[in-house]
């Protein structure tokens, strides 16, 4: 009987595997300092919903802070909505990255999403979503592994690759604070203002010297927080982007219309369709 053999993960393609990577506390990267800090700071919170919940970490802080408020987990997976039971008042399994957030339009008062939007290709439907989701005051609060961090220049110094961005990882999208704003501003002018900007784990450090290096110098950082606040109402601008950009890949876009041919929308012909009307209209090239 042969059984399949396990692949070894590349060198440097999950966490912590750096040889340095013993000295530090993993758990600094989901700053759990930072979201009880952005958390904490804002009032009257009604409706809170985390994508990509995992373990429920976050939740817990918002419960512990804000226990009026009405919880909502998404997931991408049963496992984790199963774990998630007693932690979230809904509990919703769902492509973020396909699938219309399971909010009504400005509903939500605060949206998290922790180490999550490097995993996604579909960044514009995922802000679209997320946009027409928050009410007008409300808040976004997303972490992610930030690419101009203090080891990841060195790296690329020496011609080595970030190590939160392998080709050979889990991570497809980079981030870093300029280009996260520029993008905000790009697809959405005046529609978010930045409320608080932090960092946390500063690699290779210990979590105490981590968590004093990641606030002094949060562009360093191992990873960086966003807190957004929509100030406008929403118009579609993320998902119109791509097209009026131009970009030549073919993100997706629900039900938005866009008349792109990068970018093919629930109205558009299906390529089935399209078969046939070329096959139905071919005309050959000799006579009987």
């Amino acid at each position: 009987m042969c059984s399949t053999p396990k692949v070894k993960p590349l060198f440097g393609s999950s966490g912590g595997s750096h040889p340095l990577g013993r000295f530090t506390d993993q758990r600094e990267t989901y700053g759990p300092l930072v979201v009880e800090q952005l958390v904490h700071s804002l009032a009257d919170l009604r409706v809170v919903v985390d994508l990509g919940a995992g373990s429920g970490r976050d939740l817990e802080i918002v419960r512990r802070l804000h226990p009026q408020a009405k919880l909502i987990a998404v997931e991408g997976g049963m496992e984790y909505a199963q774990a998630l039971a007693g932690k979230a008042d809904k509990i919703h399994v769902a492509n973020i990255e396909r699938d219309k957030l399971p909010l009504a339009d400005g509903q939500a008062d605060l949206i998290i999403a922790n180490q999550v939007l490097e995993h996604t290709k579909e960044i514009f439907w995922i802000f679209h979503e997320v946009s027409r989701s928050l009410k007008v005051g409300g808040h976004f609060l997303f972490g992610v592994p930030n690419i101009c961090s203090l080891h990841n220049r060195f790296l690329l110094l020496v011609g080595k690759q970030p190590t939160q961005h392998k080709v050979c990882s889990a991570h497809v999208r980079p981030f870093s604070k300029g280009d996260t704003l520029a993008f905000l501003n790009a697809c959405f002018p005046g529609g978010y203002e930045l409320a608080a900007f932090r960092g946390a784990q500063f690699y290779p450090f210990p979590a105490r010297l981590s968590r004093l290096l990641a606030n002094a110098f949060p562009t360093f950082a191992f990873t960086i927080f966003f807190m957004i606040r929509k100030i406008a109402e929403y118009n579609d601008g993320f998902a119109a982007y791509p097209a009026r950009a131009q970009l030549e890949t073919n993100f997706w876009t629900g039900d938005v219309s866009t008349g792109s041919q990068y970018w093919p929308s629930q109205q558009e012909p299906s390529i089935a369709s399209l078969e046939t009307k070329i096959v139905a209209t071919r005309v050959p090239l000799w006579k009987s």
